[in-house]
């Protein structure tokens, strides 16, 4: 089954964005977990998610993303933001335990005045700290295009920050395609080799999740500006050949593109109609 979505609005809580994604011919759905550039998040409503589970399970939802604030960082340098952002780390998994097969999506996090080395040690730091060996929840540290001082432009800097976490069953990887094309991983002309390269160094089976997003901007150029399906330097072959890919088909595809939901419903059934059953 080809699973499909895009990012919502969570103004209307589980139910709704459930209801909103079918509308719009998909079959799962990623939200922030709160306001992505602050802190605070929406009261959380046991009968909200109770109706979600039984609406989800009569239309095939079988799984959601949910997705940190922008302003979650485990590697700043400031004690204060690494304390909130364990402190929304803390909360945001709490809430994904009452569904089941759930991601958490995260940016790694940027290590601003540190060096690499300590922003990653910041990092292993939080998620050792927050991971609970009994959790369902799956975190999964997203491919980031390298620009400023953020963690995750590369395999090796994911890869090393999971061979630190103590319960590595616990954690995964999203491949962003704006991401890893601007931080010159060429899935355009070579996407084998950037899968062979992503299994040596990380392991495929930590591949949970993709974004999946044109790009505005060239190859590695370390830059993150998403565009539409077909209208970046991506383009819709490509990202085609991604969906239908032995190695990707299977995996939740989300889309980030600048779309209102009548552009993200135009984009969901050409994904549909060039998936191959």
């Amino acid at each position: 089954m080809f699973k499909i979505g895009c990012h919502l609005s969570f103004s209307l809580g589980y139910l709704g964005a459930a209801k909103e994604i079918v509308s719009l011919g998909g079959n799962t759905f990623q939200y922030f977990s709160r306001n992505p550039q602050g802190g605070k998040a929406k009261p959380f409503d046991i009968n909200d998610v109770n109706n979600y589970l039984e609406y989800a399970k009569e239309h095939n939802i079988n799984q959601i993303l949910c997705h940190a604030p922008y302003t979650l960082n485990c590697a700043s340098a400031k004690p204060e933001t690494r304390e909130f952002a364990i402190m929304v780390l803390e909360d945001d998994l709490y809430r994904l335990e009452h569904f089941p097969n759930a991601l958490y999506n995260m940016h790694p996090g940027s290590f601003t005045t540190l060096s690499l080395d300590e922003g990653i040690d910041y990092i292993v730091y939080a998620l050792n700290k927050v991971i609970k060996p009994e959790q369902k929840t799956t975190i999964l540290l997203e491919t980031m295009a390298g620009k400023g001082s953020e963690i995750g432009r590369s395999f090796e800097e994911i890869a090393t920050i999971i061979s630190r976490i103590e319960h590595k069953e616990k954690i995964g990887v999203c491949l962003d395609t704006c991401h890893v094309y601007s931080a010159g991983y060429d899935i355009v002309n070579h996407l084998d080799d950037v899968l062979n390269e992503f299994d040596r160094i990380i392991g495929l089976d930590r591949l949970k999740a993709i974004h999946l997003n044109d790009s505005k901007m060239p190859f590695a150029s370390f830059k993150d500006r998403h565009e539409k399906i077909g209208e970046g330097t991506i383009g819709s072959k490509a990202l085609i050949e991604i969906i239908n890919h032995p190695k990707l088909r299977d995996l939740p595809f989300f889309l980030e593109t600048p779309n209102d939901l009548a552009g993200y419903k135009k984009e969901i059934e050409f994904l549909k109609n060039n998936y191959k059953n």
